[in-house]
């Protein structure tokens, strides 16, 4: 079920323009699709926070420009992080008979055994991956049961495909996330800090 966010057309630009729509708690936005031209809205921030808890990043959102009510996915933002709001929001006008491609977030769920049981150290090497699907159909984050990993075992995006309901489009091959063994977690963290630090050769004209 989507969440309605309300918004209203920009048509001054100008750089005063966009402060004083900050200043009253709003921000600057786009709206855009296959089907449409791109519209420049305003939304109140705080309303584009409270709709994202309740949709989740990649939900749907009915947007409410004037009269006219919109199907639309965040796509790209911008976030200031200090004072903890949104700044920017660009929005995808969607067809929610239409699969789309989209990036998921993977959480790991579980605690390895290698790294309860036998010291080692975990390293997740995949974050997100991209998937396809209807627009009302595409999870918040896909969960990765890590439990039984021991040291020296890996997960992979094969591992996980079968027990999602979505298309992932990720190579079955790449790994999410592995035990390391200490001694080898070590060594990898020494090269690559010694790789950070080594000296730029200079090429002599």
């Amino acid at each position: 079920m989507s969440e309605t966010l309300k918004a209203q057309e920009r048509k001054e630009f100008k750089h005063s323009n966009v402060v004083s729509i900050r200043k009253k708690g709003s921000i600057p936005a786009v709206v855009y699709g296959a089907n449409m031209e791109s519209t420049p809205v305003e939304v109140d921030a705080t309303e584009l926070s409270k709709t994202l808890k309740a949709v989740g990043r990649n939900g749907v959102i009915e947007l409410a420009v004037g009269n006219q009510k919109k199907n639309v996915m965040l796509t790209d933002y911008q976030y200031d992080y200090l004072d903890n709001k949104f700044i920017h929001a660009d929005f995808l006008a969607v067809n929610l008979n239409k699969k789309l491609e989209a990036d998921v977030t993977l959480v790991l769920e579980g605690t390895a055994s290698g790294v309860k049981d036998e010291g080692g150290i975990l390293q997740q090497t995949l974050y997100e991956v991209s998937v396809t699907a209807r627009p009302t159909d595409l999870p918040e984050n896909i969960t990765v049961d890590i439990s039984s990993l021991s040291i020296g075992d890996t997960v992979t995006v094969g591992d996980i495909r079968k027990n999602v309901s979505v298309e992932i489009n990720n190579d079955d091959e790449e790994v999410i996330a592995t035990v390391l063994a200490p001694r080898l977690a070590e060594d990898t963290e020494e090269d690559e800090a010694a790789a950070a630090v080594e000296p730029t050769e200079e090429v002599n004209s």
